[in-house]
């Protein structure tokens, strides 16, 4: 069963810096999965933005193109989020996700989540 840790979270003033960790654990060996970042502010529909393939290969949302960068590290299984130039909109909690086998900038077609982490933003 896959599991999935974020950490990284916190506040920051709007034009600011995160990088949000996630650590995966029980992938299927040689099973391929897509990897990726969705988040959910108050009162909002959870919204996938960003994602990446096994080959590296990575995707994002209009919302956050340009100001964030998906990747991975293999050999240690966690995946990565960093966020330049936040902005007040960006406030909400950030999951980690993953399915089987190829991505799509759609959350409810994923079958994994972490549970969370908080970013709040301030103008």
């Amino acid at each position: 069963q896959v599991q999935l840790m974020e950490s990284g979270g916190g506040s920051v003033q709007a034009g600011g810096s995160l990088r949000l960790s996630c650590s995966a654990t029980g992938f299927t060996y040689n099973k391929i999965y897509c990897m990726g970042w969705a988040r959910q502010a108050p009162g909002k529909s959870r919204e996938m933005i960003a994602t990446i393939n096994k080959m590296g290969v990575t995707a994002y949302a209009d919302s956050v193109k340009g100001r964030f960068t998906i990747s991975k590290d293999n050999a240690k299984n966690t995946l990565y989020l960093q966020m330049d130039n936040l902005k007040p909109e960006d406030t909400a909690i950030y999951y980690c996700a993953a399915r089987p086998p190829y991505c799509i900038l759609r959350s409810s077609d994923y079958t994994d989540w972490g549970q969370g982490t908080q970013v709040t933003v301030s103008s």
